[in-house]
């Protein structure tokens, strides 16, 4: 029987890892730990060269960003380079189509996006940092990284925009801010995934969804065409919501329409006892005046804060499933699979060995 491995992150345990997924008989197991600096938070792995894996190191006053090769047997080698984020608490890290490495530096208002020197376990330490503009009496709040064409989209959790950075002429790491892209005011834009032309964000502090035409760069404005609430309707005083992740998984044959799947997080004192939830969304009626999001499914999964959450690779035939965890609580970590066509998910195993993760990358 095969299993699948999966790498899983965290905060305060200094290390990641290595789970064991069988699809035919459901189980998940922990299979090892590989040591990694503090608070390796997110996790991604090299896009084109699979044995390379990259982690943050989400800590203060100067965070951190480690290259890791990844071992036959899922386990990690020790970090082979560690390379300053040049920033406090980077939250986030992801590599280009070029091979360079971005990392966002949450408290830090700033961030890197650093290129490798011949290898891409080497990082090269003279790229610029990037400093995000405030507005008066406010701070700046990068979270996320997304390419897209030959640009850079950062959402700033507290300047309620998506910067729209360029590299600047033929030197890689040298990246300039070009335009924003506005959002709603106090709505904390956090993750950001773009399918086809509509760029969807994800707002933390108004935990809502919302829809619109990717705008033209560099500088272009487009409406916002759908915007609607992430979490569920429940009556907890105590309940303060904050939405997380967004993924819209590439469709395929055996799940053809591209739903959208958004992650909650209940931060506040009073808890649902089913946990929190995995929102299930589509987008209808898409070129006309009636364009909206609308949502189809709240999938409770026992979980406390579910920050990261990853689908199976469709090369591997592994989209029905979806990897989640808490960042609090004791819920461990859950697979779940996409049923009626992605339109509802259901609880495949739960493991309780290692009770937080925060990250995922699919072997």
């Amino acid at each position: 029987m095969v299993s699948f491995k999966i790498l899983a992150g965290a905060y305060t345990e200094a290390f990641i890892a290595t789970y064991l997924f069988n699809p035919n008989t459901g189980s998940l197991t922990v299979a090892s730990r590989s040591p990694t600096g503090g608070n390796c938070s997110w996790i991604s792995q090299h896009p084109t060269n699979k044995s390379v894996l990259y982690s943050v190191n989400e800590v203060s006053p100067i965070g951190a960003v480690q290259s890791f090769i990844i071992q036959p047997d899922g386990s990690l080698s020790a970090p082979l380079d560690t390379v300053s984020s040049n920033g406090d608490r980077p939250a986030f890290v992801a590599t280009l189509s070029t091979g360079q490495v971005g990392a966002m530096n949450f408290n830090g208002g700033n961030g890197v996006i650093m290129p490798t020197s011949g290898s891409p376990l080497t990082f090269d330490r003279n790229a610029p940092v990037i400093t995000f503009p405030t507005k008066p009496n406010t701070v700046s709040h990068p979270h996320m990284i997304l390419q897209h064409g030959n640009e850079v989209l950062v959402p700033d959790l507290g300047q309620d925009t998506i910067w729209r950075l360029v590299q600047r002429g033929s030197n890689p790491g040298s990246f300039v801010i070009q335009g924003s892209i506005p959002q709603p005011a106090g709505s904390g834009p956090r993750h950001i995934a773009i399918f086809e032309d509509r760029l969807f964000t994800l707002h933390e502090t108004a935990s809502t969804l919302s829809v619109q035409v990717v705008p033209p760069a560099p500088n272009g404005t487009t409406p916002i065409l759908s915007d609607v609430s992430t979490h569920p309707v429940v009556n907890l005083p105590g309940a303060v919501f904050a939405a997380a992740e967004i993924l819209i998984p590439k469709p395929t044959k055996r799940f053809p329409k591209p739903y959208i799947y958004v992650s909650n997080r209940n931060t506040g004192t009073e808890l649902d006892p089913r946990g929190d939830s995995v929102a299930i969304f589509e987008l209808l009626d898409k070129g006309t005046k009636n364009e909206r999001l609308n949502l189809i499914q709240q999938v409770f999964t026992g979980l406390n804060q579910i920050r990261g959450m990853e689908f199976g690779p469709s090369e591997k035939g592994l989209e029905e499933f979806l990897i989640a965890a808490g960042v609090a609580g004791s819920g461990g970590v859950v697979m779940l699979q996409r049923v009626d066509g992605g339109r509802d998910m259901k609880l495949v195993t739960r493991n309780l060995e290692i009770l937080n993760r925060s990250t995922f990358v699919w072997l």
